[in-house]
């Protein structure tokens, strides 16, 4: 799928926000991810988001091309996105432990999409000269 850079950035902050507030330590403080997420360093920031960048991106970008109309948002089934990412685990896991790989990034990928912003209506952004 060509998601614009806005959008990648957008579903990456939106799912790493949800991973660290679903921590031990944020959820005992009973903090907002919001919140959480503004008491990390830019350094702890960066970490967690490259993380799961290598995660998430690659199966992001290798989704099927969907037409979505002006705001809406891009969606998949559950089924679309474990294909995705099954073929992107590959084969070098025991079965058990690949079994857990591909449904735990399924649904991180699944927290990405729902993150992602509707999609803007490219004739409405041209400007007008008068």
């Amino acid at each position: 799928m060509r998601f614009t850079e806005h959008e990648l950035t957008l579903a990456l902050t939106g799912a790493a926000k949800s991973v660290h507030g679903a921590r031990k330590d944020v959820r005992k403080r009973k903090l907002d991810p919001d919140a959480a997420w503004e008491e990390l360093s830019r350094y702890e920031r960066f970490q967690l988001l490259d993380a799961l960048g290598g995660q998430i991106l690659p199966v992001l970008v290798a989704l099927p091309d969907v037409d979505v109309a002006a705001g809406q948002r891009a969606s998949y089934s559950t089924d679309q996105v474990q294909r995705v990412v099954e073929e992107q685990v590959g084969d070098g896991l025991g079965r058990v432990r690949r079994a857990v790989v591909v449904k735990a990034r399924t649904v991180l990928v699944q927290t990405a999409l729902a993150h992602l912003p509707p999609r803007l209506d490219p004739d409405a952004l041209r400007h007008t000269e008068e």
